[in-house]
Order: C-alpha cells, then structure tokens, then sequence
C-alpha cells in the first residue's frame, strides 16, 4: 500500500509491528512513523496514537477478550494478524465512537493484505464474537488483587508481586490502574526565558482547548491534556518549555544546582536533566553532561540550542570504566539506567518486554556507576542517585551497598518516591548522598 494512502488504523499496525518485531520503543516509533506521514489529518494522526497507546496498554484484556472467542487460541496465529486483531478488538471494547461492523471490516481487508482470505475470514468470525459478547468478566480487585493486576492491567505476575511488595493493599490497584491509563504530557517551564505561570497562560492562548493544570510535585512542572500538536507552538520553538515528567523534575531539584557550581550529570542521555540543573543556576554552572551515546548527545546540543542553555559541556564516555575526566564535582546526578518499571505509563510496551532476571543485571551496572563517579564528588559535595522504578532491587537495596562500600558517603536526604497514582508523576526513586571526606 502505498503511504499516501495510509490511514490512522494502517499506520497502528504498523508501528505495534515495529514494536514487537524490532524491540522498538513505541513514542519513537509513533513519533518517526506521523512525521513521514505529513498528509494524515489530524483525526487520523489522534487515532493512530490512541490506537498504538491503547494496544499496548491494554494487550493483556485484548488477547484475553480473544482467547475466550477462539477455539485454536492466539499463540498460532502469525503476529501481523495478531496485531490486527489486537487493533480491531480495541476499537470494539475501548473506544465509542467507532462502530464494531467498521472495525471489524477493516481488519478483515488488514488480514486480507497479509494473509489472504483465510485468515480473514478468521479474523472476521473472532472478531464478530467479541462484538457480541464483549470483555469476558475481570477478577474482583478488593478479592483478588493478584488476579486483577494481572488480568485487568496486564502485568506479568512476577511484576503485580514486586508492585504489591512495596504499596499497602489499598494502593495496589490504583497504581496498576494509573500505570496503563493516559498520562498527561508534562512539561518543564525553561527559567532561562520565563515562568511556569506565564508559560501557562502563553500555552492556552495559542491552544485556546487544551488543560494545563499546575502539578504539586515540582516548582516548574505543568500537566497538559487536550493539547493537538504542543511541539508546534511559537513556545515550543522559543524554548519556553520542555518535556520532563514531575517525578524527574522532582530528582533534579533534590540533586539541585547554583552558580559557580562545577556539576555533572552522568548518563545525561538528551540532556533534559542537565538543561534543568542549568536553570536552576540560573544559566551560571559549568555543567559536564556524560553518556555513553553520541547520538544522544547530539540530540541534547540540539535541545540547549533550542533552550538557551549555556556551561553545558557534552563527553560520550562509558561510566562503568575507569574515567579519565575532571574531578572534584561539587555535584553529581545519576540517574542510572534501569528497568523502567517506573514509566509504564510512558512506556506500556515494556509490560510484555522485561523480564526478572534482568533487574539483578541491571543492578550490577548501577553498582558500577555508583563505584565510578563516587570518587569524582569533592568532600562537601553531594551524590544524587535515582531510577525511574519502584522496587528496591535497583534503588533501596542499591543504594545499602553502595554506602557499605563507600563510608565516606552518608545520607543527606531521606529517599523520596513518587508515584503515578499519587502525584500523576512516573515512578521514580531518588536518593542523595553527601561525601563527607
């Protein structure tokens, strides 16, 4: 098919095709797929990110919902009519304003094109019985909040124990409810051009139905929903604001910064923290922003242009090897690499993609980097490190061995955690730690 003559529903397949065969991360495929398709209208280009998010999240229910109609079961089935099938399914028990028979007809012209009439017809029949007999009954969440994490938000069973593990039994469903539910694009007003209040006002002006609300949790943090297009805004080119969600606001002002400062912010990936740690300066530290990735690097030179953000000195370097660089840092920021289990909501192909085994591996490398910047801290200075997940493999416990390696460091701060059903902020864990000879 030729891509003029995409629609929102064929370019879906394509990028949960790309998700799942490619390991690709869903915004960047989302992102890459609507910017090459410049011609899709704007209903097209909203239901393409609703149909994407939707799948994603709600994967679990949708195989479930289809299982209980098919008598060969999915596992058979090849995964491009899968995935059509997942769409179709959506359509019918998520949103309202399709008709079943106009779902249902275009995945059977979906599976026509990859498959041939066969497996549409099959697609047409299972999809035909959920329409009429829609969602089959979800466990009880107060009987059964195992059951319902698994079944109703779709977490592996090994990830509803370590969410259960860590919250109080009344907090558990709400936090799988509000870990694959819509989250509100967040955003960081740039203190270098102006305030949360007047960006706020400036961004309801030049999008007259989107709601900004202001978030509690982080100083310059404001949550926007019903926003077409925010990437387009004259306050976007002028570096009014950035995309940081209130959780990683909130551990970047705990790391905190001041001018003169000499700072660096390991693993700085596109460079949103250390954009963040410049404002707070007030555009006077000298900043070293580290990471592995060059590509990411060029992506963050990109956004301190954009920005205004000055002091800002980018290295490619990997921080589980000895470093070579400066030392004595009056502050340094890790937020280290990690399970993600935190940004579900952002995320929700990672539902389907990690596996347990891989928080002790990625614990290990969080040793490792904790074990390379804890010298380059000057004594006085602090040590923030933080993660973008919940359970305490990669924070808590990290952080215990980390301190019985280095008595040096002591905490400064009690551990904060931030929660999406708490704070409508993804879940982070953060802890800073001074150095004190």
């Amino acid at each position: 098919m030729a891509n003029h003559t995409l629609t929102g529903r064929d370019l879906a397949r394509a990028v949960l095709a790309r998700v799942a065969e490619e390991s690709a991360y869903a915004n960047r495929a989302l992102s890459a797929a609507l910017d090459r398709q410049r011609a899709l209208s704007s209903e097209d280009r909203a239901l393409t990110t609703e149909l994407v998010y939707g799948v994603l999240r709600r994967q679990a229910r949708l195989d479930r919902a289809l299982e209980a109609v098919s008598d060969r079961g999915l596992s058979q089935i090849d995964l491009r009519v899968r995935i059509a099938l997942r769409v179709a399914a959506y359509q019918i028990l998520f949103l309202d304003r399709i008709p079943a028979y106009a779902a249902v007809n275009d995945a059977v012209e979906a599976c026509k094109a990859i498959r041939g009439g066969r497996l549409a017809g099959l697609a047409n029949a299972l999809l035909r019985r959920v329409a009429e007999r829609g969602e089959p009954p979800l466990p009880d969440p107060a009987r059964d909040p195992l059951g319902y994490v698994v079944e109703a938000a779709g977490f592996p069973e090994w990830m509803a124990r370590l969410v259960i593990a860590e919250l109080p039994p009344a907090e558990v469903v709400a936090f799988a409810d509000a870990s694959t539910a819509h989250a509100p694009l967040t955003i960081r007003a740039n203190r270098l051009r102006t305030d949360r209040q007047t960006l706020a006002a400036r961004l309801l002006v030049e999008r007259p139905g989107a709601v900004v609300d202001v978030s509690a949790l982080a100083a310059d943090a404001l949550l926007v929903r019903k926003m077409d297009s925010p990437f387009v805004t004259d306050a976007w080119r002028e570096g009014w604001f950035a995309v940081e969600d209130a959780g990683a606001q909130r551990v970047v002002a705990l790391a905190g910064a001041a001018p003169g400062e000499r700072i660096l912010d390991a693993c700085a990936g596109v460079g949103g923290k250390s954009a963040h740690l410049a404002a707070l300066a007030d555009g006077k530290a000298r900043i070293d922003a580290v990471d592995i990735a060059s590509a990411k690097l060029d992506e963050a030179r990109r956004l301190f242009a954009r920005l205004g953000v000055g002091g800002v000195t980018t290295r490619a370097a990997d921080l589980t090897e000895p470093w070579t660089g400066e030392r004595g840092y009056d502050r340094v920021l890790l937020d280290a690499p990690c399970s993600g289990l935190g940004v579900l909501r952002r995320h929700p192909e990672a539902l389907a993609r990690r596996q347990p085994d891989e928080l002790t591996a990625l614990a290990e490398i969080q040793a490792r980097l904790l074990d390379t910047v804890a010298p380059l801290v000057r004594a006085g200075g602090t040590l923030t490190y933080s993660v973008c997940t919940f359970e305490r493999a990669e924070g808590d416990d990290v952080v215990a061995r980390f301190l019985e390696r280095h008595p040096a460091f002591r905490l400064d701060e009690p551990a904060i955690r931030t929660w999406p059903h708490r704070d409508d902020a993804d879940a982070f864990f953060a802890v800073r730690l001074r150095a004190t000879g």
